[in-house]
């Protein structure tokens, strides 16, 4: 069995118990963790994923973040300038603020939609295309408080001892997220 299939069998597991109501945000936070070679793999499959909601009586809405920093760009009135000097998009910048904000703002428009009630799951992909700009855990921690149902992201990385680490590229970060792993025997109930 595939590592994506065994996501898939985990995460079946994780939507198909009884949801809990009495939660604080980080507790409604689901990552589904896997390498980050499988992503083009895992995005084939996200369908499944979908199904498997729905089988289970939940509501499935998804946002892609893949092209989230691109567009806000390309929208932006210093957009030439930052073509010209993109140092000005490095470290603490005003600029990847404005490009924080504008992430918090998305994901939480869709958190508290009427679509996305108690009983949805709100799934995130294309996160690995914030690395550089915005960190994962920092999006997370900022539309917890507006989870509603459960907040699924697809994280490429690791997950060991409760710290995530994304695209195994730095430092992982603990937090409170139910981790669905890949790995046989890697699911609690």
């Amino acid at each position: 069995m595939s590592q994506i299939e065994r996501l898939i069998q985990n995460y079946d597991i994780r939507v198909s118990l009884p949801w809990e109501s009495n939660l604080a945000g980080p507790q409604r936070v689901w990552f589904a963790v896997y390498n980050k070679a499988e992503e083009r793999r895992l995005r084939r499959r996200l369908e499944e994923f979908e199904i498997l909601t729905k089988r289970a009586k939940h509501g499935w809405i998804t946002i892609d973040l893949t092209d989230a920093f691109a567009h806000w760009l390309s929208n932006h009135e210093y957009r030439h300038d930052y073509f010209e000097t993109p140092e000005h998009l490095e470290g603490e910048s005003p600029a990847l603020d404005d490009f924080k904000e504008a992430m918090v703002r998305k994901v939480t428009e869709v958190l508290i939609s009427r679509k996305a009630d108690e009983s949805t799951v709100v799934a995130i992909y294309g996160v690995a295309s914030l690395f550089g700009f915005m960190k994962t855990s920092e999006l997370v921690h900022n539309v917890e408080s507006a989870v509603r149902g459960r907040l699924l992201v697809f994280s490429p990385g690791e997950h060991e001892n409760n710290t995530y680490r994304f695209l195994d590229a730095r430092e992982g970060w603990n937090y409170l997220a139910v981790p669905i792993k890949a790995d046989e025997g890697e699911m609690k109930t």
